[in-house]
């Protein structure tokens, strides 16, 4: 039985009676299609009355278009939908998460190392204040996952960081400023990312952490959120051995599942031990470290079966909502299941009111200047000087450092420029910004750019001079006073590193920290130290947005201080980083 009235939902008796009044008049295949959120397909307002009718949502994500195209895309799927779904956003590190124009204001490790919670709560209303004005009512955020290994690509800055006080109260506070906002929070990726180093997009994914440690751990911070009142929590794939092994009492170990096919850990641990009512979505269900457990046509009831109340996007509709058919009819999901599932799934939506006419919304909040502000004072406050071992390199003086060479590296993976990565122009800007206090600033060009742009004849000579006849030292002393290394080498699959193209002395690898002074800048992930550790001043950025490299310009021409402190172990658990 689900208490209706208990925390989360705290319904009443209006509230309650629309819960069970509308599920009693749905069909079986009206309570499957509830199971599901799919993509809002960006399509005529037409069309879009065929596909409600035919698939008749249980809940929404979108395409990240602009608040005003979002907007009208979103109402026309309400006003075609009997039951009103679920439109959730993925606002991690602000509106942007909602609609394109919406206001970055950070992620989440960048908002941490301000040490200011307050802007938690900020990031938590502007998330939910500019989500809710083009349509949304939830939200696929805060992340409480913790970083225990700084091989994980996944969540290198999406976290609150290393120390589960910290990630439970920055947590709250995010979601608590949601809530004020008539907004519900699904917090993720339960039992815990950050301890594997593989990507469960790509492969399967492990919390190797004890009983113990994880109750400490992750299992702290997922008490304080659900005590909180947490709506809904979402899985990830993502096995915790130690609480499967312990809930089918296997002492000898043996094979487990990820959360979202395994019963001991959503059933034993999330509902049972920890007390969670709420509702409990699947991560997208596309991931290696679900498809790579079973097949699909298993893998969809189980799923449900297992406790999962929603499953995150369909791979083709038809199919598998025809697998979730023949899993009841193969006795793997019961319907007193799907009445559960279907149950929750309706208080969630009740809790919000969802089925009640909505407050006009107001798409002027969208990247407003105030909100804009708030972004600007995080990218000030955040901004870590990690490393500073060489007297008289900062604060950079025109009389000492004039000629600066700006060397920049970005990610080998394509496809990293087209997601939320550093913006392209990172290193212009800075150039612009130190030009205008009279710095001479030369960009760097890559060699594998050299390479890509030059003829046959060309290759050969920019080949021949790196590998026979390397320049003197003093030759590049007499041309630059100082030397920049700018990283934009974001998470995505399953390294976040640095990949020097070559190792025979270019000026693309940093070997010359004893020849030049060198200031190493990331301004994506927050470990890149690794993989430099020569240099001796290490700065990160967080991220590339305007407003923060405009502060990066500030700060080294020291016209204000660093004040952020890293949220997250920078010198990566290595002593030789610090030397």
């Amino acid at each position: 039985m689900i208490d209706l009235r208990a925390k989360p939902f705290y319904l009443d008796d209006e509230q309650a009676e629309w819960v069970q009044t509308t599920l009693g008049g749905m069909s079986q295949d009206d309570k499957i299609k509830q199971l599901f959120i799919d993509m809002a397909a960006p399509v005529p307002a037409e069309a879009v009355k065929g596909l409600v009718a035919q698939r008749k949502y249980g809940g929404l994500r979108y395409m990240n278009k602009d608040g005003a195209a979002i907007s009208a895309l979103l109402e026309s799927y309400k006003a075609a939908s009997e039951i009103p779904p679920i439109i959730a956003a993925n606002t991690e590190a602000g509106g942007n998460g909602a609609c394109s124009d919406g206001t970055e204001i950070g992620c989440e490790t960048k908002i941490a190392a301000t040490g200011n919670i307050e802007y938690a709560g900020a990031l938590g209303e502007i998330s939910a204040r500019e989500a809710k004005a083009v349509g949304c009512n939830t939200l696929f955020a805060p992340i409480v996952d913790i970083h225990k290994n700084w091989h994980n690509p996944i969540i290198a800055t999406r976290t609150f960081g290393e120390d589960a006080q910290m990630v439970a109260a920055y947590s709250k506070a995010y979601m608590q400023a949601a809530h004020k906002e008539g907004v519900a929070c699904v917090c993720k990726h339960f039992p815990g990312d950050g301890v594997d180093e593989r990507d469960q997009h790509l492969s399967n994914s492990v919390n190797s952490l004890s009983r113990e440690e994880w109750d400490n751990t992750f299992g702290y911070v997922y008490r304080e959120m659900i005590d909180a009142g947490v709506e809904g929590i979402m899985v990830g794939h993502i096995m915790l051995p130690a609480y499967e092994y312990y809930f089918e009492d296997r002492a000898d170990g043996g094979e487990c599942m990820p959360a979202t096919l395994s019963k001991p850990l959503l059933k034993g641990l999330l509902r049972g031990q920890l007390g969670f009512n709420g509702l409990i979505i699947s991560d997208a269900s596309h991931m290696v470290g679900m498809t790579g457990r079973m097949a699909r046509r298993d893998i969809v009831p189980c799923s449900i079966a297992a406790g999962c109340d929603m499953f995150l996007f369909y791979n083709d509709f038809e199919e598998d909502f025809g697998y979730v058919k023949q899993g009841i009819e193969r006795g793997i999901l019961s319907n007193e299941r799907l009445d559960e599932a279907v149950t929750r799934i309706l208080a969630y939506k009740a809790r919000l009111n969802l089925n009640k006419p909505q407050p006009a919304r107001d798409l002027s909040v969208i990247g407003c200047e105030a909100h804009k502000k708030i972004a600007e004072q995080v990218s000030h406050k955040a901004i870590t000087l990690v490393k500073h071992n060489e007297d008289g390199v900062l604060p950079l003086s025109l009389k000492k450092y004039r000629r600066i060479l700006l060397v920049h590296h970005d990610s080998v993976n394509p496809f990293n420029s087209y997601i939320g990565g550093a913006k392209q122009n990172y290193y212009d800007l800075l150039k612009s910004e130190l030009e205008s206090r009279g710095f001479e600033v030369e960009i760097y060009t890559p060699v594998l750019q050299q390479l890509t742009r030059a003829g046959e004849e060309e290759v050969k000579q920019i080949m021949g001079k790196l590998y026979t006849s390397k320049s003197a030292v003093g030759e590049f002393q007499k041309k630059y006073d100082l030397v920049l290394q700018m990283a934009n080498v974001p998470g995505n699959g399953v390294v976040q590193r640095i990949d020097f193209a070559l190792t025979k002395g270019s000026v693309d690898m940093p070997w010359y920290v004893y020849e030049l002074p060198v200031i190493f800048i990331s301004v994506n992930c927050p470990f890149h130290l690794f993989d430099v550790p020569q240099v001796q001043t290490y700065i990160n950025c967080y991220d590339s947005n305007a407003h923060t490299i405009r502060a990066l310009a500030k700060k080294l021409a020291g016209e204000e201080e660093f004040t952020g402190v890293s949220p997250v172990d920078a010198f990566c658990g290595t002593p030789d980083t610090a030397w």
